[in-house]
């Protein structure tokens, strides 16, 4: 059973930065693609980031470009976000995601395993 657990949000000052991290136990994580979702309340959910299993790939939604940056590190099978120059448009519900892939790409749709996600919230 492959399992995800977020960490890293709470609340910052617009301008601020948060990492979030996200650990996959139950499975083999260098053979998973990754992504970071978002829900914004009364919105739909939308990825932010995603990257490859090897780490050489990533995507990012416009919206986050030159703010965020998405890592990981297969040693201790966790994924990261980190989230800068942080604005109130940001503070959603963060959820990270994986899917078992056997070529080396991002994946932008069809995840297999969530994440419970973590709050993040940003004042004005």
């Amino acid at each position: 059973q492959v399992q995800l657990v977020e960490s890293g949000g709470g609340l910052v000052q617009a301008g601020g930065s948060l990492r979030l991290s996200c650990v996959v136990s139950g499975g083999t994580f260098r053979r998973y693609a990754m992504g970071w979702f978002r829900q914004a309340s009364g919105k739909e959910r939308e990825l932010v980031a995603a990257i490859s299993w090897s780490g050489g790939l990533t995507y990012y939604a416009d919206s986050v470009k030159g703010r965020f940056t998405i890592s990981r590190d297969n040693a201790k099978n966790t994924v990261y976000l980190q989230m800068n120059s942080l604005k109130p448009e940001d503070a959603a519900v963060y959820y990270c995601a994986a899917e078992l892939k056997g070529p080396d790409k991002v994946v932008v749709v069809g995840y297999d395993y969530w994440g419970q996600g973590t709050q993040v919230t940003v004042s004005s």
